[in-house]
Formats: C-alpha cells, structure tokens, sequence
C-alpha cells in the first residue's frame, strides 16, 4: 500500500474517532440533561391535599381540650392524616408532603389521647359527694303523654340533691355579679335569647357567698332542685317549673 493510501486511512480513522467522541460527549450531555429534568421534575411534585388538611384539623384540635364536642377535630385529622401517608406511599414520584401527613397524624393523635383523658377524669369527678348526676333531657315531657307537661321523672327529684351542666340565658339581670339567673341546656337558647322551652329553664339561686358573672361558658351546677306544678313567673319569660338552690356554681 502506498504511503498516500495510509494517509487516508489514518485520517479517515481520526475523523470516525472524533465522531464517536462527539457523539460519547453529546449522549452524555442529553442523559446529564435529563437526569436534571428528573430532579427537577422531583422537586415540583404535587403537594398532597390530604397532608394539608390533616395539619390544618391538628392546628384546631387543641379546641377538644376545652370542648368535648370538638373531638371531631383530632379524629378527622388523624384519619385524613393516615389515608395522605398511604396514598404518598403508592404515588411518590407524582405526590409529595410525608412529612406534613406524618406530623398531622401524630399531633392529632396525641391531642385525642390526652383529651380523651382529660375528659374521662372530669366525667368521673365533677359531681360532689351526695349529688346525682342529670341532664335536661330527664326534665322534659313524654311525647307519649302530652297532657304531662312535667314528667313523673322530673316529679320524683322535687327535693333531691343534683348536679347538672348548663348556660346562662341571656335574661340575666345585667353584667356584674348576680345571685338568680336562669339555666338553659345549649348555646343556641343560650347565646341568641328568645323564649326557650318552659322545661328547658331552670331558675337557679346561689348562697350569700356566691355570686355569678354572665358567661357564654357552659357551668356546672350542684344543689337542690324544687319542681313546681305551677308555673312560676319570671321577668322577661314566660315562667318555669324548676329552680335550684345552688350550693356550688363553677
């Protein structure tokens, strides 16, 4: 072969080396390229709704301390919680927000625990020695004797030592310190007023050494309870057939 043709040969095997360098270096670059676009893509993952919502619920779940009726909080939370985790675990490269979820779920369950608790030990100590524990549902009339306005239930506890939980219907007289006020079972007679059902009143008076401030706050009463057949008047109601003589308001 002659030294022409070796020439060419050699250059023709630079040019192919070259080529196969600069494709090496552009298949290198598209994949580098694309493992950004991954990380990238990684990085705006959908946030998941069921993360967020659990730690909005565990942000309102410190109300079940207070009020037992809020437990609906810590428990929806924690649920919502839980089925957020599940759902980021099956879709992790779609959905992000573990440990949103996983801190949502946490906080929601120990808050129910602890309030759980909580309301367990008031349940069980709240009533004084000597009381019994009722509610105004014993007060109200048998639907299947309507002629009763008063129950034989309500009846047999004239005289008897109670305890019951109640609010302050807004017909008491003035802000300050009062000795008489009248008892309601919820917030609705409670907050807006009105004329509540005539056995959903109780017309409680404390001892000289207590007095009671108007209060949205649900009380706990302890004292004797009088049931009267008689309507008796009070201003600015129609009347009513039980009043107490409260020995402890709290």
């Amino acid at each position: 072969m002659s030294m022409q043709g070796t020439h060419a040969v050699d250059s023709d095997r630079t040019t192919a080396d070259r080529t196969t360098a600069d494709r090496t270096t552009a298949d290198r670059t598209t994949l580098a390229r694309t493992v950004e676009d991954v990380d990238a893509f990684a990085e705006y993952r959908a946030m998941s709704r069921g993360a967020i919502a659990a730690v909005i619920l565990a942000a309102l779940s410190p109300l079940f301390l207070v009020f037992p009726t809020m437990g609906v909080f810590p428990v929806a939370g924690g649920l919502v919680g839980v089925l957020a985790l599940r759902t980021i675990a099956r879709y992790p490269r779609e959905i992000s927000g573990w440990w949103a979820g996983m801190a949502g779920s946490v906080v929601c369950g120990g808050i129910f625990a602890v309030g759980a608790a909580w309301h367990a030990i008031t349940y069980a100590t709240e009533v004084p020695n000597g009381y019994a524990r009722i509610s105004f549902q014993v007060l109200q009339p048998d639907a299947r004797r309507p002629a009763e306005l008063i129950p034989q239930a309500a009846v047999d506890l004239n005289g008897k030592k109670v305890f019951i939980k109640g609010y302050i219907h807004p017909s008491v007289d003035g802000l300050g310190a009062v000795r008489q006020f009248v008892l309601v079972p919820d917030m609705g007679t409670c907050c807006f007023g009105g004329q509540p059902k005539l056995t959903d009143m109780i017309e409680v008076t404390t001892n000289e050494r207590q007095r009671v401030f108007y209060t949205r706050r649900k009380l706990r009463l302890a004292g004797t309870l009088k049931v009267d057949t008689a309507l008796k008047r009070v201003d600015g109601l129609t009347g009513v057939f039980y009043q107490m003589a409260a020995d402890a308001v709290r």
